[in-house]
């Protein structure tokens, strides 16, 4: 079988920096600060009050607003990541084989906003006047299922859930079917909206999360002071395209995805493996695919949630796997300014790893005070530096121990 090779073709984010890949990557070089109290609801009484929010965003400007109302959230997220990619990627006034381009988009919690709004009107109204839509508002496969229908999209479908490495695995998974070909064109990402009392309330009481009261410095990855991630909310979708059929459409070419790694740490529900094997395993799996020798990759997009055992063991994973070649590795945590997606988080940043090796331009870590001594690797703190990596990868690991690694490579003729 004839393994294609994949290039991505277009991009559409939501983030609480910007909306659209233009003003989001323009904030990350700025070092923007996403991060506020939460308004979505009183965290007066939480153990946690600061997220990054979505601000003024405007579902009906991307769904046909009788149908907006019967999404999630999370899913209107995903609708509109979905429009801004296609149109990004020319294919909105491109004709195309409907058969031949497929979705994959997951989430975590999925519609968990709706849930509460569902539990709010059974106790209180009765089971007579639950909302009819309250179903479609939830589950987790509505934004990829909305997107298939909304653009006639009739290949492959998945929308995987595997906490906050859902869209990298995403991404992954169509890169695989691309390489097949089984389709040539996949639209991929994950969303979440879980900025609701349900959800927040739930990783308050996890003790994951930053009790710290300073919206400009919480989110502080490999920071020696850090103390739990900040939640943030968003959408990510990329187009992935044979590279043949993009050519000879004319598109304009992102860069190349070359290798996708998968792993699980089978080790504890919220923890990952304190010797950081799981993660350690799935660079190694992603540059085996690539082809790549860890000497050949320039920048890592980590994790970096800000939470006291991932920097350190995320950073003990990388000392593993690139030994003296860390040294010379330029990182950065693109959660230090829109807080961690969850099961956004990877599709997110991948768009910014995307960036990064598309402009050569790499985004700082932003609130990086003090240096950890178990954190001891090149982490891009004063401002955005000029790189130019020819390989990048970009790390997502989730709870239950799920691990997923993209390589994405300059586009080379």
């Amino acid at each position: 079988m004839q393994i294609r090779r994949v290039v991505i073709t277009g991009l559409g984010v939501l983030t609480s920096i910007g909306t659209g890949v233009e003003k989001f990557w323009s904030a990350l070089k700025a070092g923007t600060n996403g991060i506020a109290r939460v308004t979505h609801f009183d965290v007066s009484e939480y153990r946690s009050t600061l997220a990054g929010e979505v601000k003024e965003f405007d579902p009906f400007e991307w769904i046909e607003r009788k149908t907006a109302k019967r999404m999630g959230r999370f899913a209107q997220f995903g609708h509109a990541a979905a429009g801004m990619a296609l149109e990004d990627a020319g294919l909105d006034a491109h004709p195309f084989d409907p058969t031949r381009i497929g979705v994959i988009v997951g989430s975590g919690i999925g519609g968990c906003d709706s849930i509460q709004e569902l539990y709010d009107d059974l106790f209180n109204k009765g089971p007579r006047n639950v909302n009819p839509f309250s179903v479609s508002k939830i589950v987790v496969n509505m934004a990829a299922c909305g997107i298939s229908i909304r653009y006639g999209l009739k290949g492959p479908l998945s929308a995987p859930s595997v906490a906050c490495s859902t869209g990298s695995n995403a991404i992954g998974d169509a890169f695989r079917i691309v390489q097949r070909g089984e389709a040539d064109i996949m639209l991929a990402g994950s969303s979440e909206a879980s900025i609701s009392p349900m959800a927040y309330g739930g990783f308050c009481g996890s003790r994951s999360m930053s009790t710290s009261d300073s919206p400009e410095t919480a989110s502080r990855p490999f920071d020696l002071n850090r103390d739990g991630f900040i939640m943030g909310e968003g959408a990510g979708i990329v187009v992935l395209e044979d590279r043949d059929h993009a050519i000879e459409r004319g598109a304009g070419i992102y860069a190349e995805l070359i290798g996708y790694g998968n792993t699980s740490d089978a080790y504890h529900l919220t923890a990952p493996d304190p010797e950081g094997d799981g993660m350690a395993r799935v660079m190694e799996a992603a540059l085996r695919d690539a082809g790549v020798d860890p000497a050949g990759v320039g920048y890592i997009n980590a994790h970096g949630t800000s939470t006291p055992l991932n920097d350190r063991c995320e950073s003990m994973a990388i000392s593993r796997v690139f030994g003296s070649h860390a040294a010379n590795l330029k990182i950065s945590s693109t959660k230090s300014m829109i807080g961690h997606l969850l099961a956004a988080a990877g599709s997110v940043e991948c768009v910014a790893t995307v960036m990064s090796v598309y402009t050569g331009d790499i985004h700082p870590t932003i609130n990086y005070r003090d240096n950890d001594p178990d954190c001891p690797h090149d982490y891009v703190i004063d401002g955005t530096e000029k790189a130019d990596p020819e390989i990048a990868i970009s790390n997502s690991f989730g709870f239950g121990g799920g691990n997923a690694c993209l390589a994405i490579r300059k586009h080379q003729e």
